[in-house]
């Protein structure tokens, strides 16, 4: 099989590709990456010595798709992850769109051409802003959860987010052009008849993670506090009570096998969550709880003032995959963060490496 991931050289897309050379047998894979992530450069040579066959090259240049070798299947692991992107300064609202949203275009008409399958990479932030905003919170345990006597929305329970919960605006510049991407895919996939499969997935983390505050937050925590910077509670009591969840990619590899093998079948949702759930979602305070025991006392500030398009509970429901694939997340949350940690601890230029020009 041939294999093609779009952003090979950013986490996801590095982690994608060192799992399914491990998990699939006789797989040729291939990687565009146009290197813009700060800290990318890095896999680059990690990723030839594996046998990856890299490209430079980007999304949004259709050109730049032309010359790529036909292929079985794509895995977009190639955006701009920020929720902030767009409104945050550093990136234009148009560059967003044009990578997000124009990106995915000229993916789309490269897996027509060439007939190849797709698996989209979406995210939790493709749902509505303003239900999950007005959710009524308790804190237990430090940390924000859903008050069980509540009238919940379509889709929203104390388990978590299901896919029937709404899409609609406000979700976000970012969560606007993830949404945009699912239903342009679904209409390729209907129209020009090859597979498309669509992953909402919860915070991707693992070691090797480019950490910032707006993405990442796991490993940009851990590998804050583990070299004593300064880190700070944003937002709702500014006691950093938000809650989200937690997903490896070595779960997110194992769904992707399994889309893969089913190719055309319309008997599956394309769309679904993939994330741990309940279990694997910790809130900013907890995480500095387990950050005081692994590398001791650090300086935590406060600043109530929420930024755009936060949200103090953000958890997916993944049900829907374990019912239609037998698909659960394995990686505990504790097992996730003693790796980061331990490549904090081994990597202490990380955060310089990963940190924005």
């Amino acid at each position: 099989m041939k294999i093609l991931i779009t952003g090979i050289c950013g986490f996801v897309g590095y982690s994608l590709a060192r799992q399914l050379l491990l998990r699939m047998d006789g797989l040729k894979l291939f990687g565009l990456d146009n290197f813009i992530r700060p800290g990318s450069d890095s896999n680059r040579k990690k990723l030839t010595e594996i046998g990856v066959q890299l490209v430079h090259g980007d999304i949004r240049n259709a050109s730049d798709l032309e010359l790529l070798p036909t292929v079985d299947w794509v895995i977009d692991a190639a955006a701009n992850p920020s929720v902030l992107a767009g409104v945050d300064g550093q990136t234009s609202s148009r560059q967003l769109i044009e990578h997000n949203l124009g990106g995915t275009v000229n993916i789309l008409e490269y897996c027509k051409r060439v007939n190849a399958g797709l698996i989209l990479l979406s995210t939790s932030r493709v749902y509505s802003i303003a239900g999950l905003s007005k959710l009524e919170v308790e804190i237990e345990e430090d940390a924000y959860v859903p008050v069980a006597k509540q009238e919940f929305a379509l889709g929203l329970t104390v388990s978590g987010v299901g896919e029937g919960y709404s899409t609609q605006a406000p979700v976000s510049l970012y969560g606007a052009t993830k949404v945009a991407s699912e239903v342009l895919a679904l209409e390729y996939s209907e129209t020009f008849g090859f597979p498309v499969w669509v992953n909402r997935c919860g915070v991707l983390a693992g070691a090797g993670q480019f950490g910032r505050p707006d993405q990442g937050i796991f490993a940009y925590w851990l590998h804050s506090w583990q070299q004593k910077q300064s880190l700070k509670y944003i937002g709702f009591d500014g006691q950093g009570h938000q809650v989200r969840d937690c997903l490896h990619p070595e779960d997110l590899a194992e769904m992707i096998e399994l889309q893969m093998a089913a190719g055309l079948d319309r008997s599956k949702a394309q769309i679904q969550n993939l994330a741990a759930g309940v279990s694997g979602a910790m809130s900013l305070r907890q995480l500095s709880t387990w950050c005081y025991a692994r590398f001791g006392p650090n300086d935590v500030g406060t600043e109530p003032t929420s930024r755009p398009f936060d949200i103090p509970w953000l958890v997916l429901d993944s049900s829907l995959a374990m019912a239609q694939w037998n698909w659960q997340a394995t990686r505990s949350l504790e097992s996730i963060l003693e790796e980061i940690a331990q490549h904090a601890e081994a990597n202490p230029d990380w955060l310089e490496l990963s940190a924005p020009y």
